[in-house]
């Protein structure tokens, strides 16, 4: 995982701990961002370069104190992440005081996979709740987050919704629960509409061998990373000192893939 050497990496070895493992903060004067989620957000490794998560952008925009423990994985749901025990081993590491950051859709509308499918009204919401009850019985803050928004464009080049009823259905809980809700969804939808059908393929995973429209370049996941931060400000989850870079060039240089652990 690429850090800035004004962060800590949770567990000595990176996003390897989110594999099923449990992480720590180094020390208490620190808080956790515990981040479940996708592929969207996850660490990816050597073979997926360039393919990057927003979540491993993030820890460039946020300031001393906060560390991030990301345990967003390829190809999970709701469901899944929680049916695995990855929630479970998640919430272990929390402390009081950390935040845990939920983002979840992209999976959880496949219905074809009933290991993995959610109906956006029911089991989603269900689901959700788990992640919402176990970081508050560990003392932790939850943050919703809206799935961000696949490179969609009509045939007069408009930025079209992909997630269906799920964020509607994020964005009820919330409200009813009085919990944080980071809008991803409309506001990344926003900014590949004012960027446009071409411009967009450079914050995709586009190649000279694949047109990815879900997963991120470096300069995506950086562009993604600065909407949740800027929402995490927004939403009064995080201080004015817990951020930074938020109006600054952030070179996608810096974005780095260990090799992946054997």
């Amino acid at each position: 995982m690429a850090l800035s050497r004004r962060h800590v990496v949770v567990g000595g070895v990176g996003l390897a701990v989110s594999v099923g493992g449990t992480a720590y903060a180094g020390s208490r004067r620190s808080r956790t961002v515990w981040i479940a989620g996708d592929s969207t957000a996850a660490q990816k490794y050597a073979d997926a370069a360039p393919e990057t998560g927003w979540g491993t952008a993030l820890p460039f925009l946020l300031g001393r104190g906060l560390v991030v423990a990301n345990h967003a994985l390829n190809g999970r749901s709701s469901k899944s992440f929680v049916d695995e025990g990855r929630l479970d081993a998640l919430l272990a590491g929390v402390r009081p005081g950390d935040l845990l950051l939920v983002q979840f859709a992209h999976n959880d509308e496949k219905t074809e996979d009933p290991a993995r499918y959610t109906e956006p009204w029911t089991t989603y919401q269900r689901y959700l709740r788990l992640y919402l009850d176990g970081a508050r019985s560990r003392g932790a803050r939850p943050v919703l987050a809206t799935p961000v928004e696949r490179r969609r464009f009509d045939a007069d080049g408009r930025a079209v919704p992909s997630h269906g009823e799920y964020p509607a259905a994020m964005r009820a809980p919330a409200r009813r629960e009085r919990v944080a809700l980071l809008d991803v969804q409309a506001l990344s939808l926003a900014l590949w509409q004012e960027l446009g059908p071409e411009a967009t393929q450079a914050y995709f995973n586009w190649t000279d061998t694949k047109q990815d429209n879900t997963h991120f370049s470096p300069t995506g996941a950086i562009a993604v990373a600065r909407l949740v931060a800027r929402e995490l400000l927004r939403t009064r989850v995080l201080a004015p000192h817990d951020v930074r870079r938020l109006d600054e060039e952030i070179p996608p240089s810096w974005i780095t893939w260990p090799e992946a652990a054997a």
